[in-house]
């Protein structure tokens, strides 16, 4: 099913548009698209660091938009790792914004295509998937679940020592105050504080809201 056209979509009250239930019903059947989560600049990015790799993260992944981009580009030789609760969280998205699982796994599907990425969803908060990660080092982490200073923090922490020499995280909504940044309080300060300037880490690229850090070696 094509989705509707914007001029149709545009005619229907917010209140309508938000509605978690509604907008699972539409998403998951392919009426609409997932909810555009980043900028064309930032969908350009994130497609960059990940051609080539081999093994990638998305800590929060909503209705499924970058994933969409992810799955556009990764290969057949490729794991795809999916995290996300879903469900109601305040520090994540807009108040009344939610996700519900099983439309966004459609989403996914449907841009999984046969020559594409293996797709494997955890269905949990990132920290508890990288405390039990047994998944081998990983090229790509996408950080954009929990906006909280507390929350990226956490996924910086336990997240980055996971990454193999030479792969990269990319930090959404973390240049708030930079020249032509925007970006939200938590991730900026962490970012800010104790991303730019780690140990065997440095800023390779930076877009709109998006930070991208690479390990060396």
């Amino acid at each position: 099913m094509s989705p509707l056209p914007q001029r149709v979509r545009s005619l229907v009250p917010e209140r309508v548009r938000d509605d978690p239930r509604l907008r699972a019903l539409a998403v998951g059947a392919g009426v609409i698209p997932p909810r555009p989560m980043h900028s064309a600049g930032e969908a350009a990015l994130l497609e960059r660091l990940a051609v080539g790799r081999r093994r990638v993260v998305e800590l929060g992944v909503y209705e499924g938009s970058s994933a969409v981009v992810l799955c556009q580009i990764l290969g057949p030789d490729a794991d795809l790792h999916l995290v996300d609760p879903f469900g109601h969280h305040p520090d994540a998205l807009r108040a009344g914004w939610a996700a519900t699982e099983s439309a966004t796994r459609r989403v996914v599907a449907r841009a999984a295509r046969k020559d594409g990425p293996r797709v494997v969803w955890h269905v949990a908060f990132s920290a508890d998937v990288a405390r039990a990660w047994d998944g081998g080092p990983v090229d790509l982490v996408f950080v954009d679940g929990d906006h909280s200073e507390t929350g990226v923090r956490s996924d910086w922490e336990l997240w980055n020592p996971l990454v193999a020499p030479g792969g990269v995280m990319l930090f959404h909504d973390a240049r708030l105050g930079r020249p032509s940044g925007v970006g939200l309080p938590g991730p900026t300060a962490v970012v800010d504080a104790s991303v730019r300037g780690a140990a065997d880490w440095e800023v390779i690229d930076e877009v709109d809201a998006a930070v991208a850090v690479r390990r060396r070696g």
